[in-house]
């Protein structure tokens, strides 16, 4: 009996706290897939990691002895400060003493990295007035840029989402949601092509030392806003045409992320992502406040109900006493 009423219990308890029990499995999943990540990413890189170490001790025990006259410790000064710029966007080679990183077109371009937080990394702010500006432009360039975003998505919703999917569902009386995951999936189809392969081929071409599986692996990075920075167009040696690549590359980031957000945007209005994602959320309660405005409205209707139906009752007995042979024998001819 008592094993009934313990089981009993904790089916009611489950059962009025689905959406709590299916976030706590989204935590569980989600803490079990960031640890997944973590343990591939350690397994397949770790190697590669080693290997370099190795390679470069042996440089550098190689270049030492070549060069006898050179301390260990006037080395590594020199390659701490190398490292240092190079963590700036300041190369000390040859090849690349050329290349600058805040001319308009450079600067450009780290603005537009900056307010789609996306941040590279490979140039940064040097000077403490650079740091400061770039903060306060941050705070009010990023959320500026959320509602231009949010403004332009919406718009281009209405005519590359909403209307297509209303009229091939008018046009051949077909489901609403199996059009809206047909061109969900065909416009998902076009923005890898137009903003991930086609683009992928082009920086293949253009960055000499990028093949295509690395240039493809760049466009996912930057649309994505992850923006890790090891790869970044246009700083090459010898980039030919760098002020326009620059602002075309700009450009081509703004109108992706635009893109991927309305791909985002058409996945998430799916009925079955909706349904998905009720499962983990709080259920909308009604306060106690509106709870009385609503008892109160009824029995306010339950009252003038009553009130009418007691003045129809009034009403009927007065014309009975007042015409009894019409009431009981019919209609009274004159």
């Amino acid at each position: 009996m008592l094993r009934c009423l313990s089981g009993a219990w904790c089916m009611r308890v489950i059962e009025g706290n689905k959406s709590t029990w299916y976030f706590v499995l989204l935590v569980l999943v989600y803490v079990a897939y960031l640890v997944f990540g973590a343990v591939v990413f350690s397994l397949v890189e770790s190697p590669y990691e080693d290997l370099l170490r190795e390679d470069l001790g042996a440089l550098k025990r190689q270049f030492l002895q070549d060069n006898e006259c050179l301390s260990e410790e006037r080395l590594e000064e020199f390659l701490a400060k190398a490292l240092e710029a190079s963590n700036y966007g300041v190369s000390v080679l040859n090849n690349t003493s050329e290349n600058y990183n805040w001319d308009f077109t450079s600067a450009l371009f780290f603005a537009s990295t900056v307010l789609s937080t996306t941040g590279y990394g490979h140039t940064v702010p040097l000077s403490d007035e650079g740091k400061a500006f770039c903060i306060l432009y941050s705070v009010v360039g990023i959320p500026f840029t959320l509602l231009f975003l949010t403004a332009v998505v919406q718009r281009i919703m209405v005519f590359s989402t909403r209307r297509p999917v209303d009229y091939v569902q008018r046009r051949w009386a077909l489901s609403k949601s199996l059009v809206a995951g047909v061109h969900a999936g065909v416009l998902a189809i076009i923005t890898m092509s137009c903003f991930f392969l086609i683009p992928a081929i082009v920086f293949s071409v253009l960055e000499e030392d990028w093949n295509f599986l690395e240039s493809f692996y760049f466009c996912f990075i930057s649309l994505s806003t992850i923006g890790l920075g090891d790869y970044v167009p246009g700083e090459g040696y010898n980039q030919k045409f760098r002020q326009l690549y620059k602002v075309g590359i700009t450009v081509y980031l703004l109108l992706g992320l635009i893109a991927m957000l309305v791909v985002l945007e058409t996945f998430c209005e799916l009925q079955q992502l909706k349904k998905l994602r009720k499962m983990f959320y709080l259920k909308k309660e009604r306060t106690e406040d509106r709870l009385n405005i609503i008892d109160h409205d009824h029995l306010s209707f339950s009252s003038v109900s009553d009130q009418a139906a007691s003045f129809r009752e009034y009403k009927t007995d007065l014309i009975t006493d007042a015409f009894p042979i019409a009431a009981n024998d019919g209609p009274v001819v004159r």
